[in-house]
């Protein structure tokens, strides 16, 4: 579904992205982790048309998307710090984005996520007088609306209670199984053991590794994703 081949990107005299190739498939859940700076965001915004390879490429469905952007319809993308215009509401906020996105209204808007965190009573309340969490609410919301194909969620429970982020990790997990691609960077690798089906590990630039989970927790022989982690990079 979305495939990165030879992907290289510098800003500067920083090499962001060195020859960084993954396949991404319908139906899994990929935790893309590693240290800051490891070229996570980059490969993120390289995937969302926001950065321009140096070379390489990454195709969408078969196409390559420097060459076709209405591939950024089927891909619904969470933020880790969403910024809104301040003196708007969430109603105004919500309103907005279905406006902007008036050609993906072919498909039933999915409003669950607001109905479950409560933002359905919170409609008249401007951006600026919202909490961090209830911030990242409004953004999960709004990732899951157009009920998209791709999910990419940047450190998406940062910030929520504890029973915010289970309903966000029911609703993932829930779409996972009606075959989407979920997309996850986090660095609570304990947020995404009951979540993540596979794991890109990058480290300054670099694909370390791109392997299923099982197979991770069998090499290892560890059954939680941080301590399997920590035994590859002990090793190297």
């Amino acid at each position: 579904m979305i495939f990165a081949t030879n992907v290289s990107k510098r800003f500067g005299k920083l090499n962001a992205l060195n020859n960084v190739s993954v396949n991404c498939v319908k139906s899994e859940c990929i935790a893309l982790i590693g240290p800051n700076g490891s070229g996570k965001t980059t490969l993120i915004k390289c995937i969302l048309g926001m950065v321009v390879p140096d070379s390489g490429f990454i195709t969408f469905n078969e196409k390559n998307i420097s060459h076709d952007w209405t591939y950024r319809k089927h891909i619904g993308y969470m933020p880790q710090i969403g910024r809104y215009p301040d003196n708007m509401t969430i109603g105004q906020v919500l309103k907005m984005m279905i406006d902007i996105r008036k050609d993906n209204q072919q498909t039933q808007l999915d409003e669950e996520l607001i109905q479950s965190f409560g933002l359905d009573g919170l409609m008249q309340k401007r951006m600026c007088t919202l909490s961090g969490g209830t911030r990242q609410k409004v953004s999960a919301s709004l990732a899951f609306l157009f009920n998209p194909d791709v999910l990419i969620l940047d450190e998406p429970t940062a910030g929520l209670d504890p029973v915010a982020s289970e309903i966000l990790k029911e609703k993932i997990l829930k779409e996972k199984q009606k075959g989407k691609l979920i997309l996850i960077t986090s660095h609570i690798l304990s947020e995404l053991d009951d979540l993540v089906t596979q794991i890109i590990y990058m480290q300054d630039g670099h694909l370390l590794f791109h392997k299923k989970l099982e197979d991770l927790k069998q090499s290892t022989g560890e059954e939680k994703l941080s301590k399997a982690i920590a035994n590859v990079m002990l090793k190297k």
